[in-house]
C-alpha cells in the first residue's frame, strides 16, 4: 500500500542546480554512489528546499536554503546538520545525516545530504487509501504526544547540544521577541495586539525547565512507517530547534491543533487531520503531556494565548511580504483576516471564554 507514502514532484526550474557538480562532491564523501542521481523535489514547506536524489541502489535527501538567502539564521544548514548529527545518538527518530557542504560553488548555496526516511506524512487530510478509524486516530494522537515527551527528555549534554540555545530566560525572550516582530510586521489593516501583548508580558511565568525543543512540532513534520501500524519513524525539519521551555513548545504546537468542535474560521486554517473522530482534544493533549512529564502549569491559559499569538505573528510576517510586494502568491492575500481572528480569539480566551471549541 505504498501509494500513501510521501512522494516528491517534478523539479522546479527556478530551484534546479548542477547535478553533475553535486554528484562529484558527494561521491568523495559517500562511498559507492553511481550517478549522477535523478533529482525530484518535495513541494511541502515554505522555508528550506528539499530534494530527493535517486541513485540505482539508494535514495538520499538534500536540503538547502531558498535562492537568494545569505547566511540567515533561519536557514542555517550547518546548525540543522549539527542538531541531527548529535541528536541521532539520543533520539531514534532523526534522519541519518551524511555530509554537509559550506561551499556555494557546488550548487550555489550551502546544503546537507541525509538518508531518506520513506513513510507516511499527514497533512490537512489523510492520503487517499489510508483509513484510521476512531481508535486508530486516538492511538495516533497519543503517539504524537509521547514522541514530543520523548524529545523533551533528551539528554542534551550526551547529544552534544548543551550550547544550542541561550538557556534560562526563554519565556521572557519569547514574549519580548515575538511582540517586537509583530510590531515590525504590522500593516494598517490588522489590529495592534497591544492588549494581548501586555497581558502576556504581565502574566508570564518562570521557565518550568530548559530542554531541547523542535519549535515546529506538527503532524506534517512526522514520518509514520506503514498504514497497518502507523509507528513514528522520523521527525523532520530541525531548522528551528533550540533549548527552550517545553510548555512554550506545547502551547505553540496546540495553536495548530484544530479539533472537531472548533469554529469555521479555525477549520479554514487546518493543516493536519486533528479534527478526525477519535483524535485527542487540546485538553486531552495537555493532560497526557503533563501526566507523562510531571509538568503542571499553574496558568495554562498563558501558554495557549502565547501559541496563538506566535502563530499570528508568523502569519502576519508572511502577509507583510505580500503586502509590500515581495511575493505575489495569491494564497497570502487574505492572511490579514486570520490575523484579526487570532487577535479576537486571544482576547476571548483571556476573558475566560472558549470560542468554537474547548482549549
Amino acid at each position: 500500500m505504498t501509494d500513501v507514502f510521501d512522494k516528491p514532484g517534478a523539479l522546479r526550474e527556478e530551484d534546479a542546480f548542477d547535478t553533475d557538480a553535486l554528484h562529484a562532491w558527494l561521491s568523495e564523501r559517500v562511498a559507492g554512489l553511481s550517478g549522477p542521481p535523478a533529482v525530484r523535489q518535495f513541494s511541502r514547506g515554505a522555508s528550506n528546499l528539499t530534494y530527493l536524489l535517486t541513485y540505482p541502489d539508494r535514495e538520499l535527501v538534500l536540503r538547502r536554503p531558498p535562492a537568494g538567502v545569505k547566511a540567515a539564521s533561519a536557514h542555517d544548514m550547518s546548525r540543522e546538520y549539527r542538531v541531527q548529527a548529535g541528536l541521532r545518538r539520543e533520539f531514534p527518530y532523526v534522519p541519518d545525516v551524511l555530509a554537509y557542504c559550506d561551499d556555494p560553488g557546488v550548487i550555489g548555496s550551502e546544503f546537507y545530504v541525509m538518508r531518506r526516511l520513506p513513510g507516511i506524512i499527514l497533512r490537512s487530510d489523510l492520503p487517499d487509501g489510508l483509513e484510521l478509524g476512531e481508535e486508530g486516530a486516538r492511538d495516533l494522537s497519543r503517539r504524537f504526544v509521547d514522541t514530543l515527551v520523548e524529545l523533551h527528555n533528551v539528554d542534551v549534554h550526551a547529544a552534544g547540544l548543551a550550547d544550542l540555545g541561550k538557556g534560562a530566560g526563554y519565556v521572557r525572550r519569547q514574549i519580548g521577541g515575538w511582540s517586537d516582530r509583530y510590531r515590525k510586521a504590522r500593516t494598517d489593516n490588522v489590529g495592534d495586539f497591544e492588549s494581548v501583548m501586555s497581558w502576556l508580558d504581565a502574566n508570564q511565568p518562570d521557565d518550568v525547565r530548559i530542554c531541547l525543543i523542535h519549535n515546529d512540532f506538527r503532524f506534517d513534520n512526522i514520518v509514520f512507517d506503514a498504514p497497518e501500524s502507523m509507528n513514528v519513524v522520523g521527525v523532520l525539519d530541525w531548522e528551528m530547534a533550540t533549548l527552550g521551555d517545553p510548555l512554550m513548545e506545547l502551547g505553540a504546537t496546540l495553536a495548530y491543533w484544530v479539533q472537531a468542535d472548533d469554529d469555521e474560521v479555525m477549520h479554514s486554517s487546518r493543516r493536519q487531520p486533528t479534527h478526525l473522530p477519535g483524535m485527542l482534544t487540546r485538553d486531552e493533549v495537555v493532560a497526557r503531556y503533563t501526566e507523562r512529564t510531571g509538568l503542571c502549569p499553574e496558568n495554562w491559559t498563558f501558554y495557549e494565548v502565547y501559541g496563538l499569538f506566535r502563530l499570528a505573528v508568523i502569519i502576519q510576517q508572511i502577509y507583510r511580504r505580500y503586502h509590500d510586494g515581495h511575493t505575489t502568491n495569491p494564497a497570502f492575500a487574505d492572511f490579514w483576516m486570520f490575523v484579526g481572528y487570532l487577535e479576537w480569539r486571544c482576547e476571548q480566551i483571556i476573558a475566560g471564554h472558549r470560542p468554537g471549541g474547548t482549549a
